[in-house]
């Protein structure tokens, strides 16, 4: 049986390496590296005993392809990829085990740089959120559920302590611009970890908005105050959530949509027609790693949206303003998408949800024209399509003693995409 080749990943940045990190390298063939990275192996003792062998690829998919010909032309000699830190903590780890598999993949790590800055600035870390704003080589391969810095802000709200890793792009000073200039929150710059030129300062949004820094860095922010906390999870009443003149979809039948959604802890929500947004920020609320794209056209109702996203602190809650289906060109795929309102334009939403490959489709029709619409578009478009009746009473008080008041029936329409 052929014997099958492996790739080691080793990081480096702030130990020395261990006995089979200096194995792996004497036994390998070619040790890839960034130029970044080769200055910082530079001062390794293993570095004069294996430079012969150091090819330098500043490019990420550059680097896969090569480790990719080199496996499929049988070599049997391991090869070493350089990494920084620890390969798996965002890093080219997920990238390496995606492309060739685990069988193939042999990770030996180093202290990640989180770890080295929360030394650095004497922070415990096990409360910590950390999150990342590197695109790296490849921006559209972000985290599944990509941040922006202008997440910030409410993100501290709920998690007083965050670590970020930056590019040239999100660096410091964009970070601190977008916290604004609020007294009781200290950044901490960590700036070029295990280089020897290594360094932490720090100060306030407003002092690091004006400064630049060495990279790479990586960012601290920690909220002095206590921070402030309104749940949005599951179980939101009307009454909780701003909306205009009784235009909200109702508890019951919030429910029972949420699920029928079936979310996923990640992946892209869509809610068009959002209204006052309950949907959106009740599946926000309950899935944080979900990105939810609230699409609405009345400028009322947009105020509404922003208001309860504020309240209840769901970052990944996206407000998008404009008439469907034009305002859903520019989004990303849906995973899951509910449509609440549709302005008569029911028919050419779903087509467009179809054509992005929307696999599960809520909507809920108030009437049974808008019922039918729902069916014969779904069913054109090849969904299999349930169809429920939510009925709703509730019980009031007239002199004393209690009756109940039935609420407009809603048919909650579900379409699935079966291949």
């Amino acid at each position: 049986m052929r014997k099958m080749g492996k790739i080691y990943l080793i990081g480096i940045g702030y130990r020395p390496l261990t006995e089979e990190g200096r194995k792996r390298l004497e036994a390998a063939r070619v040790i890839l590296a960034s130029e970044r990275l080769l200055t910082v192996f530079a001062g390794y003792a293993e570095y004069e005993n294996n430079k012969d062998k150091i090819l330098v690829i500043n490019n990420v998919e550059e680097t896969l392809a090569f480790l990719a010909d080199q496996l499929a032309g049988g070599d049997k000699l391991p090869a070493v990829l350089l990494a920084s830190g620890d390969p798996l903590f965002f890093g080219i780890g997920r990238l390496a085990l995606d492309r060739f598999g685990a069988n193939r993949v042999e990770i030996l790590p180093d202290l990640s740089s989180i770890q080295a800055a929360f030394a650095g600035v004497k922070e415990p870390w096990d409360d910590a959120l950390l999150i990342s704003l590197h695109g790296g080589p490849f921006p559209q391969r972000r985290r599944e559920f990509p941040y922006s810095p202008e997440d910030l802000p409410l993100m501290l709200r709920r998690h007083p302590k965050i670590a970020v890793l930056t590019d040239g792009v999100n660096n410091p000073a964009v970070i601190a611009r977008a916290l604004g200039y609020e007294n009781d929150v200290k950044i901490y710059v960590c700036q070029r970890l295990g280089y020897a030129d290594q360094s932490i300062l720090q100060g306030t949004p407003e002092e690091m908005a004006a400064k630049s820094f060495a990279e790479p860095n990586l960012v601290i922010v920690k909220r002095e105050a206590k921070a402030s906390r309104d749940d949005a999870g599951f179980g939101l009443t009307e009454d909780e959530i701003h909306h205009s003149r009784g235009l909200i979809t109702k508890d019951e039948v919030r429910a029972v949509a949420l699920h029928k959604l079936r979310l996923p802890a990640r992946g892209t929500l869509w809610d068009i027609g959002a209204g006052s947004g309950a949907v959106a920020i009740e599946a926000a609320g309950v899935c944080p790693g979900l990105r939810v794209f609230a699409v609405e056209r009345d400028k009322e109702q947009l105020g509404h949206i922003n208001q309860n996203k504020t309240r209840y602190l769901v970052a990944n809650l996206v407000v998008v303003a404009g008439e469907a289906p034009e305002a859903l060109f520019g989004l990303p795929a849906p995973d899951r998408v509910f449509i609440g309102g549709s302005g008569g334009r029911l028919t050419e939403i779903i087509a467009l949800v179809a054509q992005r490959a929307a696999p599960l489709v809520v909507i809920n029709a108030a009437t049974i024209e808008s019922l039918n619409v729902a069916l014969s578009s779904l069913e054109k478009e090849g969904y299999e399509v349930e169809v429920s009746e939510i009925s709703v009473a509730r019980a009031r008080k007239i002199a004393g003693k209690r009756s109940f008041t039935a609420l407009n029936p809603v048919f909650v329409i579900t379409g699935q995409r079966t291949s």
